[in-house]
Formats: structure tokens, sequence, C-alpha cells
């Protein structure tokens, strides 16, 4: 089964590099790499270009640029990831073996950094998403393409919208191998700060507030 790796990016220069560069054995095994770009200002694509099969321009947005990315690919199967996250090992053999049963999934998470707590803020995560069927996109979803009617372009909560959706067409594979993706959102506005507001803002969607809004909270870290 070929992946396509899709990654959506913005400003990461500072990351996406190495997060290419372990995805490295993966295009050797013969699976793509699709880096797609909402408009960065620094090296991001420059940095990209020998590191993934194709760059391409999409209009700002994580859920557009990976609609555009999964428009653009070949494999049988799509994995989302973010430029901050790396898969795990054999992680082409544990995705094509958990889509013979399920059309969708997603990994289990680390978060790597200096504080301490971030490992119980992973294991609730994963323990969040298993008992709901619905995942973040750090989990490094991924879908059989033949199963994929694209995330919704919305401006937040495009991951849990997409879960949502793709929950009616059976449960999730839940794969227990761990996806490792940086801390720094947490470290630079302070872990409970972030909490609570990752809280606020997924109750105010569930009750219906506006994607838009919430992006704009989110931004403002409000």
């Amino acid at each position: 089964m070929k992946l396509s790796i899709v990654v959506p990016v913005l400003n990461e220069a500072a990351v996406v590099g190495a997060t290419l560069q372990s995805l490295a054995p993966l295009r050797a095994g013969g699976h793509e790499v699709i880096v797609v770009d909402g408009g960065s200002e620094d090296a991001t694509r420059e940095i990209a270009a020998p590191l993934a099969d194709r760059v391409l321009a999409a209009p700002r947005g994580r859920a557009k640029q990976m609609n555009a990315g999964a428009a653009a690919a070949t494999g049988e199967a799509l994995v989302f990831l973010h430029a901050d996250t790396r898969l795990p090992g054999r992680a082409d053999e544990l995705i094509e073996e958990a889509l013979q049963s399920h059309a969708w999934g997603r990994f289990d998470v680390r978060i790597e950094g200096t504080q301490p707590l971030l490992s119980v803020v992973a294991c609730a995560m994963n323990l969040r998403s298993r008992l709901t069927g619905i995942a973040t996109g750090d989990q490094a979803l991924f879908v059989r393409r033949a199963s994929f009617e694209g995330f919704p372009e919305i401006a937040l909560m495009e991951d849990i919208a997409f879960c949502k959706a793709m929950k009616r067409r059976g449960r999730p594979a839940c794969l227990r191998a761990r996806a490792a993706t940086s801390g720094r959102r947490w470290e630079r506005h302070g872990l409970l700060r972030t909490i609570l507001l990752m809280w606020r803002l997924r109750l105010a969607y569930f009750l219906g507030a506006e994607p838009d809004a919430l992006a704009r909270r989110y931004a403002g870290k409000s």
C-alpha cells in the first residue's frame, strides 16, 4: 500500500527539515511526501524542496492545505502530518495493517519537551481519543484514499470535524505506537494556560461556536 504523506506548513523553517528527514526511509520505500505551503515568509519552502517529492502552494489554512495535498496525492492511503511531528518506526506497515479492517485511524502521541507534565497531557489525549473516537492532528491521522471526503475548510477544529464525519464510517484504528510531537505550543504559552484554553475552545465548538471566532481566540491565546 503506497502512502501519501501530506505535511501542511506555514513559516516552519525551524522544524520542517527534521520532520522531512525523518521521512526519508519511507520515501526510499516507495511512499511519497507532499509539502503544502500556505504562504510562508521564511525559508520553509527552500528547506522542504530537496526533502519532499512535491512542494505545493495553497491558500492559507490547514484544512485547505491538506485538501490540496490530498488532491495531488497518488497513494492508496493518505497520512496527514504536522510539521513538528514524527511518525513512529514501521509506520507504513502499521498503517497498512490497520487499514485492512478500518477506513481510518490515528497513532497515540508522545509530546517532547522539558515539562514533565507533558507526558500526562499526552496520556490524557490518547485516552480521550480512544474513548471518543475523536483525534487531533498531532496524532498523525491516516485514511484510505477511497474513504477520504476532505477536511471541512474551517478556520479551526478541522481535525475534530473530520473525525466526527469519519465516525459515520466506523470507529478509527487507535494505534498504540506513538507519533512524537513538539511541546513548543505548551511550553511557549504555559502548560496549564494552554490546556485550559484548548478545553474552552473545544467546549465552545461542540456547543456551536463559529470556527472563525474560535480561531481568533486561539490566535490571541485568550
